[in-house]
């Protein structure tokens, strides 16, 4: 019986427990994209910390696919040197590190993206911040070359794996939605179209790592919004991507139009509450052979374990980590207790204008016991 601290694998890359903190925005880059050393810090924390697998703050592959202030890029070879520093700070705690590449397409602004954002569509939909331009063919080839590109950065700085973003309303799960992708053209229109910048945009980055290297995905399972991409559309492209040779699919749901079926929802103050997103995960694992990892409200150390031992080979979480860079090390020394995070999201509201998320809560709890007179 699976539990939470086997040693595994995936495509090579040992792992020593089934915890990964899955990918979110952290703020601690330059305007350019290029790392602060507070978040290779906050990286080695995690490692020493026994995360099983560190997958990245989401980073983008092309300067017109960022979203927020901070966010880090991979576009360039000039962050070579810092990255190597981040992926060697990481390995020296024995931990391993994947990168997330993305590009927001039409989910970013042209504040951000330094022109207008670009999209399957020129249409305003609800998690859009402006109209988007339509992509061109053009567009299409040079962003699906910017994957590779940063997937081939990544293996040559010491980055254990790549996993792709194609859920929460970006580009890649743009091109899968509906909603979002209204073209006329072979990306448009039925899901096999729908599916094919996903494709090519995997095969490039397969093309750039070779085969003996661990490419992974983040997938909606649904988009939990009207006429957006379904639990059927997830499972067509699940079986694709297995077919095609992905080495793992970590499964959520949701994009910043879902309301409260959102991708980081709150207050998760219960066991009730924990593992929304596996119903979705279930339906992709009963269609692929390869592993399958799960995010969404984890909290709790035995539903984690009743997790990987149903239904996910992995669990993952980002939120708990914030609060407690040492969750997997507490749970595996055999303090059980739910992870402390309390599901308000106060960890990104600073972020914009302090440089970087932090737990807001911990931070009041840690100025209260250094000061008596703060209530």
């Amino acid at each position: 019986m699976n539990t939470l601290f086997d040693q595994t694998t995936i495509n090579g890359m040992t792992l020593e427990n089934r915890l990964a903190r899955s990918a979110t925005w952290e703020g601690m880059c330059d305007v350019d994209g290029r790392p602060f050393p507070k978040l290779i810090s906050f990286y080695r924390d995690m490692a020493r910390g026994k995360v099983g697998l560190i997958i990245s703050g989401y980073t983008f592959v092309s300067p017109e696919g960022k979203q927020l202030p901070g966010k880090m890029g991979i576009h360039t070879d000039d962050f070579a040197d810092v990255m190597k520093d981040m992926t060697g700070a990481v390995h020296e705690e024995g931990g391993k590190i994947c990168i997330q590449l993305v590009h927001a397409g039409g989910q970013t602004d042209a504040h951000n993206a330094g022109q207008q954002p670009l999209a399957p569509s020129a249409v305003k939909i609800d998690q859009y911040p402006e109209m988007p331009a339509e992509m061109t063919r053009e567009d299409i080839s040079r962003i699906i070359t910017a994957f590779g590109d940063g997937a081939r950065r990544a293996k040559t700085w010491g980055f254990d794996a790549v996993q792709l973003h194609g859920a929460h309303g970006y580009l890649i799960n743009q091109f899968l939605s509906p909603l979002a992708n209204r073209r006329q053209d072979e990306y448009g229109g039925s899901i096999e179209n729908r599916c094919r910048f996903l494709l090519e945009v995997y095969q490039a980055v397969r093309s750039a790592v070779g085969p003996d290297f661990p490419v992974m995905i983040k997938l909606n399972g649904s988009d939990n919004i009207a006429g957006g991409f379904s639990p059927e559309d997830a499972v067509f492209a699940a079986k694709a991507l297995d077919k095609a040779g992905i080495d793992c699919i970590e499964v959520s749901g949701g994009t910043p139009a879902s309301g409260d079926q959102s991708p980081a929802r709150i207050k998760i103050d219960a066991p009730d509450k924990e593992a929304y997103n596996l119903a979705l995960a279930k339906h992709i694992r009963a269609a692929v052979n390869c592993p399958i990892m799960v995010v969404g409200g984890f909290r709790s150390f035995e539903i984690a374990e009743k997790t990987i031992q149903e239904t996910a080979d992995y669990v993952t979480m980002a939120r708990p980590f914030i609060r407690e860079p040492a969750l997997a090390k507490r749970w595996q020394e055999g303090d059980r207790s739910p992870a402390r995070c309390i599901s308000c999201n106060g960890c990104f509201k600073p972020g914009l204008k302090e440089g970087g998320i932090y737990c807001v809560v911990a931070k009041k709890e840690l100025e209260k016991s250094k000061d008596p007179q703060i209530r």
